[in-house]
C-alpha cells in the first residue's frame, strides 16, 4: 500500500491573500465553484477559515464514490482539507506568481495493495487532476468576477 498522490496547478489572476480568502471561504464561494463530481456539500461547523468542517460526496467515477467529512486548517499559504474518513488530504497552496497567484492542489491517500494499488495509482491522480482543474477554473472565473 503506497501513496497516491494527485497534483493540479493554475495561475489565477487575483492577488494571493484574495485567492486564498476566496478558497477558504466554504460557506459561499466554496459550493459556488464545485464540479458535479461533489454533491451532497454542506457545512457542519464554522464556515470561514481553521475550525471549519464540511461534508460533500466525491464521485470519482461513476462507481466510486467517497463521502467526505474534512477538517479545514487555514496557514499562512494554504487550505488543508483532511478527511475524517480516509487518509486524503488536500491542499490548496497559493503563493504569488508576478500579479497574479499561482494555486497548486495537491491530494494524497494511502493507496490499495496489489493489482487494485496498480490502477488506483496509475489512473485515480489523473481522474482528480481533471475534477480540481475544473475546480481551480470555476475559482479563475469568480475571482474575475469579483473584482
Amino acid at each position: 500500500m503506497g501513496t497516491v498522490t494527485a497534483t493540479t496547478e493554475a495561475t489565477i489572476a487575483a492577488a494571493p491573500a484574495d485567492v486564498l480568502a476566496a478558497l477558504a471561504d466554504y460557506e459561499t464561494v466554496r459550493p459556488a465553484i464545485l464540479p458535479a463530481e461533489y454533491t451532497d456539500y454542506a457545512v457542519l461547523e464554522g464556515g470561514m477559515d481553521t475550525g471549519t468542517v464540511v461534508t460533500w460526496r466525491l464521485h470519482a467515477t461513476k462507481k466510486r464514490v467517497r463521502q467526505v467529512v474534512a477538517d479545514i486548517t487555514l496557514t499562512g499559504d494554504s487550505v488543508i482539507e483532511k478527511d475524517r474518513n480516509s487518509s486524503m488530504v488536500t491542499t490548496f497552496r497559493v503563493s504569488p506568481a508576478g500579479g497574479a497567484s499561482a494555486v497548486t492542489a495537491t491530494t494524497t491517500w494511502k493507496g490499495a495493495g496489489g493489482i487494485g494499488g496498480f490502477f488506483e495509482k496509475t489512473f485515480a491522480p489523473k481522474g482528480l487532476a481533471r475534477i480540481h482543474e475544473e475546480l481551480l477554473g470555476n475559482l479563475a472565473a469568480h475571482m474575475a468576477t469579483a473584482r
